[in-house]
């Protein structure tokens, strides 16, 4: 996973509470497609959880809680 280019994502859940994290493009559309099929019932998505895998630990994620996700979409930057 070393050569791969990680994004900066926030998944939400209900409560308010964000995990930050910084996944693979395979890793983040994973995550989006257990929850497309969470939410509409069909496929592997009657699976409560997901094992999402980050730049530095797997984690799995209850995708009943879940209330959004965000992926930066700009490159990170340093300086001004």
């Amino acid at each position: 996973m070393a050569a791969e280019q990680f994004k900066r994502a926030d998944v939400g859940f209900q409560g308010g509470q964000v995990l930050s994290v910084r996944v693979a493009h395979e890793a983040y559309d994973g995550l989006r497609n257990a929850l497309g099929d969470t939410r509409t019932g069909t496929g592997e998505g009657a699976h409560r959880w997901h094992e999402l895998r980050t730049a530095d630990s797997d984690i799995a994620i209850d995708l009943s809680q879940v209330v959004y996700v965000r992926v930066e979409t700009e490159e990170q930057r340093v300086g001004f």
